[in-house]
């Protein structure tokens, strides 16, 4: 056995869990925080200049066919760029009261279907070298995903 895997096997149970504490610390205060801390003041900034408003009023029929008031695009379109963003944009359209816990069951496996596509195309798809035509066929395949699943959950709930 060499040295490394030796010290590896004496480690105690309680450094692995602080080892990954520390870890999961970080990224909570690096990535998930400062997503959800945005998505909150995006919704408030919205909020405050109607521009939710708006938003609701263009995307209101398109949401409606899955039982969703138009705000839920708002999520849908934070859910493409972070997931993190996307929960924070839910929770802040719910303190609002723009958004019901019925309309959350039909936006959670869409938030999780076609989240944070914007970033694994950086870090997936331009890695191995995905040309970039095939792009918008890949992120379609994930938003009709995401339709699919709020229409079904919109049957369910």
């Amino acid at each position: 056995m060499s040295k490394a895997a030796a010290t590896e096997q004496k480690k105690m149970i309680t450094d692995i869990f602080v080892e990954g504490a520390r870890k999961g610390w970080a990224i909570g205060t690096s990535s998930t925080i400062p997503n959800v801390m945005m998505a909150f003041i995006i919704i408030k900034a919205l909020t405050i200049t109607g521009a939710l408003d708006m938003l609701s009023s263009v995307f209101g029929p398109v949401m409606g066919v899955v039982g969703l008031p138009g705000e839920g695009a708002a999520v849908l379109m934070s859910a493409i760029m972070s997931m993190g963003g996307a929960v924070g944009v839910t929770v802040g359209l719910l303190s609002e009261g723009l958004l019901q816990a019925r309309d959350i069951a039909i936006l959670a496996p869409a938030i999780y279907l076609m989240g944070s596509t914007i970033q694994y195309a950086g870090r997936i798809l331009g890695v191995i070298g995905t040309e970039a035509r095939y792009y918008p066929v890949l992120f379609g395949i994930c938003i009709l995903n995401a339709f699919m699943a709020m229409f079904v959950m919109n049957i369910l709930v």
